[in-house]
């Protein structure tokens, strides 16, 4: 297969991976490494040349050129359009909805089925190791992966991210089959937070000891669901033989469920109070049905005398005291409604003493603070006046306010 190398686009440990061009202008992706050390690239080859699942990157040729008189040794693979996970993570402001991670998840454990059928530990689950096609998410990046002869864990040279590794695995016993389990777990971690599952955890001695014997295991997501955290428990058992396998896993509610709808995720105002805002359940309020007037494919004028003649149920009661909320009670109740003659004088003193408390607080903060309430003292003090004489008057008078209402709706149809 002909080919033109174009940019890099990923760095592993044991290859470089570039954007490459075909004669026929299709987007390959072609991971790299010197031949003198592509064991670990020739094996992947293997691997992927015997698969053939959707759910599995796919593979499509390899080849022996030279870079610098230095030969290289190259694998050609399906280009992942949109990245890995990690990718869309980042895209996505640092994590998943929980719609996308069960998506994800379900794919993720179909290629895994996919392995495990065929015998192959992946070693390696992780977000940057998924990859986000066209059809959907794929795993990729077989270099860690291990054959497990009839099913059975391998015990030879343990491999893979500390973090992503499972108890077992992390104490040096065995690497098989549950062990991708537990990492599937620590990944949909990652796409609900954005981080690995052991985020405290810098030194890898210090996560691989911790996970292997203080029987930690790692913080589920406050905000998924409990089906998604009845899912996490279920991936990450310290005791292997209570792991669920991937079969199991493939009927559980989270990712079997995925068409029932996703719950309303919600943002915490800050890192401290997620838990609080989760224990506040509060109720919707039962609400009336509004009761409208129809006045389709009338004229205006048949509309305005429509709504003059509509019954009372469609419109407020203006005489029925109950019908009203005192929002905020001033002096202004003190004024009497029923007289002809307004008196403003209650309702200037009001605003006076707004001007004043506005005054007193400009002269406690300093020239270089007052940017910041500049606006809306100047604005509420000197439009109150007019805002507090216009609508009394339209509240004297509900006919002039419900006329004003209409006539500015007209410009909506």
């Amino acid at each position: 297969m002909e080919w033109k190398r174009g940019p890099v686009i990923g760095r592993g440990s044991y290859a470089t991976v570039s954007v490459a061009t075909t004669t026929t202008g299709d987007l390959i992706a072609v991971k790299s490494t010197k031949l003198s050390t592509s064991e670990s690239l020739q094996k992947e080859q293997h691997f992927l040349s015997q698969l053939s699942s959707k759910y599995i990157i796919k593979y499509m040729g390899f080849d022996v050129d030279y870079d610098d008189n230095k030969p290289m040794y190259n694998l050609f693979m399906e280009y992942a359009v949109d990245g890995t996970i990690s990718d869309v993570i980042t895209k996505q402001g640092g994590s998943l909805d929980e719609s996308v991670i069960r998506s994800y998840t379900h794919q993720i454990l179909l290629g895994l089925d996919h392995l495990h059928c065929n015998n192959l530990v992946h070693c390696d689950i992780k977000c940057r190791n998924l990859l986000v096609c066209k059809d959907g998410v794929k795993i990729g990046d077989l270099g860690c992966a291990k054959l497990a002869e009839n099913g059975e864990a391998t015990t030879s040279q343990l491999s893979g991210t500390p973090v992503f590794m499972a108890p077992e695995v992390a104490r040096g016993e065995e690497q098989g089959f549950p062990a991708d389990v537990w990492a599937l777990g620590c990944s949909v971690i990652e796409m609900a937070t954005g981080s690995n599952p052991w985020p405290e955890m810098n030194d890898p001695v210090s996560a691989l000891y911790r996970i292997g014997f203080s029987g930690d295991i790692p913080e589920f997501p406050k905000w998924l669901p409990d089906e998604g955290k009845d899912f996490l428990a279920k991936c990450l058992k310290t005791d292997v033989k209570e792991r669920w396998t991937i079969k199991e896993l493939l009927q559980h509610p989270f990712v079997s469920n995925m068409n029932s709808g996703p719950e309303t995720r919600r943002s915490p105002t800050s890192t401290l109070d997620q838990s609080f805002w989760e224990s506040l359940s509060v109720s919707e309020p039962t609400q009336e049905p509004a009761q409208m007037v129809d006045f389709s494919g009338e004229s205006p004028l048949e509309r305005i005398r429509q709504l003059a003649e509509a019954t009372p149920s469609c419109l407020p009661n203006w005489e029925d005291e109950e019908d009203w909320i005192t929002v905020r009670r001033y002096r202004i109740d003190e004024m009497d409604a029923d007289d002809g003659d307004l008196d403003y004088t209650e309702l200037f003193s009001f605003s006076n003493s707004i001007v004043e408390v506005d005054e007193e607080l400009e002269s406690s903060v300093s020239e270089e603070d007052f940017g910041i309430f500049e606006h809306p003292l100047v604005s509420r003090v000197h439009d109150f006046n007019l805002i507090i004489n216009d609508n009394f008057l339209k509240i004297r008078n509900p006919s002039v306010m419900l006329l004003d209402l209409y006539l500015s709706s007209l410009t909506f149809y």
